[in-house]
């Protein structure tokens, strides 16, 4: 399947070099609004189109691709959106507009991916649904709350000025994928020198007491899951107990593509974003759905 790019920022960026070592999905083209841009540039040195007139430049030739990932901004999305539709193109969103229905690839139904337009939700949602997920999976869980906490270093123009959506857009992911009554999300800047890998803790209570062996190994279940895109997802400890509540702490640490390695906030957004969309084209081209797949 031919993909396009809208962005080339810091995540824009570090998809390109996700996609291009995809075997489904072709990047035939960079869009950008700087011409000056090191996106635009490092795009161009790897063989890719390049553009500078923003969408416009997808609206003048509208047959380069069949898919598009836009890597912008949660209120650049909100503009693209009726263009994109009225374009016809399946669309993955990487900001926190929340226009289409939310997709995390460890743990959402494969009916997703016949979806035109789907949300990538958050750095955060993508790091702590899957395991509310898991845990809402053998018992109701009543309240989640999450706190990300990235590398100041790792949080670009982009992230920040989207801090607000993120709350939102975080919290209704948790309810409406990760499947808690109610939820909460935080995220931290931390300056700390050197940066710090992303960390997130998820806390949940639990509608009754379980046997926590279950909980445990539904937890180690998913994340195997979201380590087979995103190696670098684990654990930092076995999670804690106290008679209905469970804390998990994970870490992500990136692969390095285009960040350093303790941008795993950014990494686990391309990566999960690459492979709804290699799933997205297998689904269009009539194959088989996959929920295993390669470590990038």
């Amino acid at each position: 399947m031919k993909v396009a790019l809208l962005g080339s920022g810091n995540i824009g960026t570090d998809l390109m070099y996700k996609l291009l070592q995809s075997d489904t999905l072709q990047l035939v083209a960079m869009i950008g609004i700087d011409e000056t841009s090191e996106g635009l540039r490092r795009a161009a040195e790897a063989g890719v189109q390049t553009y500078h007139n923003g969408i416009d430049a997808l609206v003048a030739n509208p047959d380069m691709a069949q898919l598009i990932f836009d890597a912008t901004s949660a209120q650049t999305h909100r503009e693209h959106a009726p263009i994109l539709q009225s374009l016809q193109k399946r669309v993955i969103d990487l900001t926190p507009a929340a226009l289409g229905p939310f997709v995390c690839p460890a743990v959402s139904s494969k009916e997703v991916y016949n979806e035109p337009s789907v949300n990538m939700m958050t750095c955060g949602g993508q790091a702590t649904i899957p395991i509310i997920a898991a845990i809402g999976a053998v018992t109701p869980v009543s309240y989640a709350e999450i706190v990300a906490t990235i590398a100041s270093r790792s949080a670009g123009p982009g992230t920040r000025a989207n801090i607000d959506e993120f709350t939102v857009t975080t919290k209704k992911g948790i309810e409406e994928v990760g499947g808690a009554a109610v939820g909460k999300a935080i995220i931290l800047l931390n300056p700390a020198e050197p940066p710090i890998f992303m960390r997130n803790t998820v806390y949940c209570e639990l509608d009754r007491e379980v046997d926590a062996k279950v909980v445990v190994a539904a937890i180690h279940d998913v994340v195997e899951r979201v380590q087979r895109y995103v190696p670098g997802y684990r654990l930092r400890q076995e999670p804690l107990f106290d008679e209905n509540r469970v804390t998990i702490l994970l870490e992500v640490e990136g692969a390095g593509h285009y960040f350093p390695p303790y941008a795993g906030n950014l990494d686990i957004m391309t990566a999960a974003a690459t492979m709804v969309g290699e799933q997205m084209a297998r689904v269009q081209g009539g194959k088989h759905y996959e929920s295993s797949h390669h470590a990038y």
